[in-house]
């Protein structure tokens, strides 16, 4: 491991101006993501910047149609909220399944967001319900925040506060998870929206999607059988010792018929 400096940050504004200044610093949460990185050398920051016990990233609130969730919560928060579990049932159950209990104590929403890991499980229900990724400096659609692997729409000094999730009147997530990791081989998020219904996919690909063909099977006639008819471009998805992109994309239909069966009990 790169030595680097160590700096916990008092406010959220200190954090944003720091890591502003050194655009080689990292901003510190849970670490799930970063401190492997680390370890591996595939990151050499001169400076990390503890973001934790900021009370602006913090907080678990529903109010009128959204749900606001701190960026540094926690996955077992989530999890364990009757606040998320009254408001977004699918959202807690998707937190319950990440990585192992350590990571779940120790991983946060908005770490897992900002990194947009592509296994990562979060980002398909940012998108899946489109909701709005609040930074220190703006608002942000999820459809215009995920830009690839490990990329998003974030710069330099800008940080996630909270999201905001829209609450749908129904939705669901269901999962393969690699047996060592806990990561997604194929997570699909489905969600009855007032904007429709709407798909997100991870794990499988480059990066999480919006699965455009479910979306107008299901409209026209929700029932699992939608999942094994609907296109699905298998080309552009995850190939490697753990499955081919036929697999995964099997994985997909799957796991979508899942929660499609989830959304009509």
């Amino acid at each position: 491991m790169q030595a680097f400096q160590y700096h916990k940050a008092p406010s959220l504004t200190a954090a944003a101006q720091a890591l502003s200044k050194d655009p080689e610093a990292k901003p510190l949460s849970g670490g799930m993501t970063l401190l492997p990185t680390l370890k591996a050398r595939l990151a050499a920051p001169t400076q990390l910047i503890d973001i934790t016990g900021i009370s602006e990233l913090s907080g678990i609130f529903h109010q009128g149609a959204t749900l606001s969730i701190g960026a540094a919560t926690r996955h077992y928060q989530v999890a364990s909220s009757d606040i998320v579990r009254e408001a977004i049932p699918a959202l807690a159950d998707l937190a319950g399944q990440i990585g192992d209990p350590q990571v779940r104590n120790r991983g946060t929403l908005g770490g897992s967001v900002a990194n947009n890991d592509p296994a990562a499980d979060y980002p398909s229900a940012v998108l899946g319900l489109g909701a709005t990724i609040v930074t220190n400096l703006r608002q942000i659609a999820a459809a215009d925040f995920f830009l690839g692997m490990f990329a998003t729409a974030l710069e330099a000094g800008e940080l996630i506060v909270r999201i905001d999730f829209p609450i749908p009147s129904k939705a669901a997530y269901a999962k393969f998870p690699h047996p060592a990791s806990g990561y997604a081989m194929a997570g699909v998020f489905i969600a009855k929206t007032t904007a429709g219904i709407q798909v997100a996919v991870t794990g499988a690909g480059p990066g999480v999607f919006r699965w455009a063909e479910a979306e107008h099977a299901l409209s026209q006639s929700f029932n699992p059988g939608v999942a094994a008819t609907a296109a699905l471009a298998t080309d552009d998805l995850n190939a490697d010792i753990h499955g081919t992109s036929e697999y995964r994309g099997q994985l997909v239909r799957v796991m979508a018929k899942r929660a499609i069966a989830q959304m009509s009990t």
